[in-house]
């Protein structure tokens, strides 16, 4: 039942997702409202996943499409930023919803009350990014946020392993947390790159795009499922595989990238549409749960409220101090700090993004059901009923005023834009000079057989086709019509020139002359130039061999 049940949610919700984006709504706002709402139809059946599928087979390939398209660049520039959000952050959200929780409700033991802090304490970036990005938010604050996304599911899955063990009386691998937290990072890190390397290897031997893209598909599940086993970060294994594929994406086909980008695409609308949808639908059940265990529902409520308000409050107190410490530094006169990364805008619109996803109730839901002596784990529906109020909470209201707060503040930056600009300025400068170089070669070797007058005008056809797409495809019909051999002449020229320009970006990047960024953009266009230069190229060699086949026939 459970499998058509999934089809169904991810059918309805993506063509409640279709709606919201044709009337210019955040699907994920819309998406838990509809689901809480559709969860109180009578006789509805509840949607109950195991938190390990959740884990193990909803959260490894949304983490690694996201990696995929980070820039390895960017990540190491904003690493101070993203791990004070990452890291501090959690920790901080987790300890002061335990002090509050277990000072609140006596069902709570300190242990079970850091469960739940460790439960709500992981933001998604996903509905803030995309809001973000269709604000203009400055993409250093898109950076701080996706890289946060990265990292803070490892911190607070690795605070909620050591918190469970704590009141259930279970083992875990190493009896120190800080010796236990240092081997989670440092094995998932490990895991990761050890296999992304391996694929990275077979891929680049297997000249077979649709296989390719199934590695890469399979990647994500089998660096969480072996990190994992070895009682290390699945999270970050996932994490740093993808960003050691996506920051070596140049080195593969051309055809298997652009069939990579697709597919991730696609992947990441259903997940996150059926994300979204799940946890609505969780709502009325969650309540039932609470209601059958004999606990007061009214004052459940009212203590998830409560840590509803915390987890909103405590992100932007962080923010705000770390915000006062630099600028008292300042006002010092020390430099010691160094310039801050964001400005107070910036800080204040990163503090409120604070929306929880579906890692929330799928750590609330792995809480065991009775510790060692077969005692019921304290608190456990509180727990639950907590984590659903949070991430719903957070996704309905931080998630709502985000673009009114993005409007507000204005933080778009204008200089950014201006950066963006002479950046484009420097790839289309490259681009030139490599093209020229190389069209400079070519006319000084013309292959055997041709006309030295001919060759010049097909260099000069493609030095024109390499202003725009649509003057390239006027150039290409020409020499479709002069002749076959030409067309083939011409074809091998621009795919020449096409190569030379994406290497040329390429070294760019790497001496830090061209933005990660910027490059990725470029290249993608440079994909579909080559990709169409690459098809005609196998058509025209299909064609040739269907008229060989033929004239042998008739021979």
């Amino acid at each position: 039942m459970n499998g058509a049940w999934i089809l169904l949610v991810v059918i309805a919700g993506i063509a409640v997702t279709a709606v919201a984006s044709r009337r210019d709504l955040q699907a994920p706002l819309v998406l838990v409202t509809v689901g809480a709402l559709v969860s109180f139809v009578p006789g509805l059946p509840r949607l109950e996943l195991d938190p390990e599928i959740i884990l193990g087979v909803v959260l490894p390939p949304l983490l690694y499409s996201s990696a995929l398209r980070f820039s390895v660049p960017t990540f190491r520039q904003y690493l101070p930023s993203i791990l004070r959000l990452g890291i501090y952050a959690v920790l901080v959200t987790a300890f002061v919803v335990a002090w509050t929780a277990s000072a609140m409700m006596a069902a709570l033991t300190f242990g079970a009350a850091l469960a739940l802090g460790a439960v709500v304490a992981p933001t998604d970036a996903v509905s803030a990014v995309t809001v973000g990005q269709r604000l203009g938010l400055p993409k250093r604050v898109i950076a701080v946020l996706t890289g946060e996304g990265l990292v803070n599911d490892a911190t607070a899955l690795t605070l909620f392993t050591v918190a469970i063990s704590a009141v259930t009386g279970t083992h875990i691998l190493a009896d120190s947390p800080f010796l236990f937290f240092v081997y989670e990072v440092a094995g998932g890190i490990a895991v990761g790159l050890v296999l992304a390397y391996a694929v990275h290897l077979i891929r680049a031997r297997m000249y077979d795009s649709p296989l390719e893209t199934v590695l890469g598909l399979v990647l994500p599940f089998a660096a969480y499922l072996a990190a994992e086993e070895i009682h290390a970060s699945g999270v970050l294994a996932v994490v740093a595989a993808g960003l050691f594929i996506g920051h070596r994406a140049t080195e593969v086909s051309v055809s298997t990238r652009l069939q990579e980008r697709a597919v991730w695409k696609s992947v990441d609308v259903v997940l996150e549409t059926f994300v979204f949808a799940y946890m609505g639908l969780q709502l009325r059940f969650v309540l039932d749960e609470v209601r059958d265990s004999g606990t007061d529902l009214r004052l459940a409520l009212l203590g998830a409220v409560v840590i509803l308000l915390v987890v909103m409050i405590v992100r932007p107190a962080w923010g705000l101090l770390h915000w006062g410490r630099r600028a008292l530094v300042r006002r010092a006169g020390s430099e010691r700090l160094g310039r801050d990364q964001l400005n107070f805008r910036e800080h204040v619109v990163v503090s409120w993004a604070g929306m929880r996803g579906v890692v929330t109730l799928a750590a609330a839901g792995g809480v065991p059901v009775a510790i060692a002596s077969g005692a019921p784990f304290p608190g456990r529906e509180m727990i639950q009923i907590s984590a659903l109020v949070v991430a719903i909470g957070t996704l309905l209201i931080q998630g709502a005023t985000m673009p009114w707060l993005i409007r507000r503040l204005d933080v778009t930056d204008p200089y950014e834009r201006l950066r963006t600009e002479e950046q484009m300025a420097v790839a289309r400068r490259i681009s030139a000079e490599s093209s020229d170089r190389v069209l400079t070669e070519l006319a000084t070797h013309p292959p055997e057989g041709v006309d030295p007058e001919i060759y010049d005008k097909l260099l000069a056809k493609a030095r024109k086709s390499l202003r725009s797409r649509q003057e390239a495809e006027t150039v290409e019909d020409t020499a479709e019509d002069a002749g076959t051999r030409l067309a083939a002449l011409f074809d091998d020229i621009r795919r020449a020139s096409l190569q030379a320009r994406r290497q040329a970006l390429i070294d760019a990047r790497d001496r830090g002359e061209l933005d990660d960024e910027i490059l990725r953009d470029v290249l993608e266009s440079l994909d579909i130039d080559e990709a169409a230069v690459e098809e005609r190229i196998r058509r025209r060699r299909r064609d040739d061999g269907a008229r060989g086949r033929d004239d042998d026939v008739q021979r």
